[in-house]
C-alpha cells in the first residue's frame, strides 16, 4: 500500500515469470503517460479538495474528498459525483461514499476506485496532487438500509463494489446488524478493506462474517490464495446453505457489474429469497446477455 498523496504510481504491465510463481512486472509507457489533458488548478465550480489518498495496488486507490464548506449529510450506500476540469471541460463520475457520515467534516468522504485504462476521469483522478480543488455534488441514490431492520445482512459484491457496504458496517457499529459480506476479486491482492473487515470479524467489534472469494484461483499472484474461489454468483448459494441463511430471515444488497447482479439475484430466487428482499446497485449500464453461472 502506497504512501498517502503518493500519486507518482503508475500501473505496470504483467509479463511471464523468470520462475513458476514469480510474477515480473515492466516498465512501459502507462496510459497516465499518454494523458496530456490539462487539468486546471482552480474553478469557481470547485468546492471540495482531494485531502488524502492510498494506494492499494497499481490500480486501484483510496481517495478522501473534503468540502471547503461544510459537509453534505447522506446516507450510507448512496454516491456522491466527484470531477475536475481538464481541457476547459468537466470530467467527473460517480462513486458510493466508504466512510460514515459523522467523518465528512473532518476527514471528507472516502472512495475506493478503480485506475480505468482509458482516458475518462480516473487516469485524471489518478494524476491529482493532495490538495488539489475538486468538485464534488450530491449525495444521490436509494440504496440505503432500512431502518430497525433485525434480519441478517447478506451483502454481496465485486471489486470496488465494496465501498457502500463497508460504509454501512462503520455506520451501525453502535446499532450492530448481523452481516455476511461476501466479496468477489480476480486477485487476492484486490480484496479491498480486507483487513479492516478482518479485524471487525477476528476481534468482534462487530457480528459479520466475512467471505471473500476469487475468481482466479490457478494465476502465480494467486498462489498463497487458500480461501472459496470461483465468481460470487457461483459461490452464494454455498455461502447461504453453509451459513443457514434463510430466505424469510435474511435481506440482500447486491452491488457491482449488472450481469452478476442479475446471476446472483437468479440464483437467490431459486432459492425461494422474495423479490423485495433483494436490493440492487449497478455499477454500470446493462449491455451483454446474462449467462447461467457455473457450477
Amino acid at each position: 500500500m502506497g504512501a498517502d498523496g503518493d500519486c507518482t504510481v503508475a500501473p505496470a504491465v504483467r509479463t511471464e515469470a523468470r520462475e513458476p510463481g514469480d510474477p515480473v512486472y515492466t516498465c512501459r509507457v502507462t496510459i497516465l503517460d499518454q494523458d496530456e489533458r490539462e487539468i486546471s488548478l482552480e474553478s469557481d465550480t470547485y468546492n471540495a479538495r482531494l485531502v488524502r489518498r492510498v494506494d492499494e495496488t497499481d490500480d486501484l486507490a483510496y481517495f478522501w474528498v473534503k468540502y471547503d464548506g461544510d459537509p453534505v449529510a447522506f446516507s450510507p450506500g448512496q454516491y456522491m459525483t466527484i470531477g475536475v476540469y481538464a481541457d476547459g471541460k468537466l470530467v467527473q463520475r460517480p462513486y458510493s461514499v466508504a466512510s460514515p457520515p459523522r467523518e465528512s467534516g473532518d476527514g471528507g468522504y472516502e472512495f475506493y476506485v478503480r485506475l480505468v485504462p482509458v482516458m475518462r476521469f480516473t487516469t485524471l483522478l489518478w494524476r491529482l496532487p493532495v490538495g488539489h480543488g475538486m468538485r464534488m455534488i450530491g449525495p444521490k441514490g436509494k440504496f440505503v438500509l432500512e431502518p430497525d431492520d433485525d434480519r441478517t445482512h447478506l451483502y454481496v459484491s465485486t471489486g470496488t463494489g465494496i465501498a457502500p457496504f463497508i460504509s454501512m458496517v462503520r455506520d451501525t457499529m453502535d446499532t450492530p446488524r448481523k452481516t455476511v459480506m461476501l466479496h468477489g476479486c480476480s486477485y487476492a491482492d484486490e480484496l479491498g478493506y480486507r483487513d479492516v473487515i478482518e479485524g471487525w470479524e477476528q476481534g468482534g467489534a462487530y457480528p459479520i462474517r466475512y467471505v471473500p472469494t476469487i475468481s482466479r484461483p490457478g494465476d502465480p499472484r494467486n498462489a498463497e490464495w487458500t480461501g472459496r474461489t470461483g465468481r460470487v454468483e457461483a459461490v452464494v448459494e454455498s455461502v447461504c446453505h453453509d451459513l443457514s441463511l434463510r430466505a424469510d430471515r435474511t435481506v440482500v444488497y447486491i452491488c457491482g457489474n449488472p450481469e452478476m447482479i442479475l446471476n446472483v439475484e437468479r440464483v437467490l430466487m431459486d432459492r425461494g429469497f422474495p423479490e423485495f428482499h433483494v436490493k440492487k446497485e449497478l455499477y454500470w449500464p446493462k449491455g451483454k446477455q446474462v449467462t447461467v453461472p457455473g457450477g
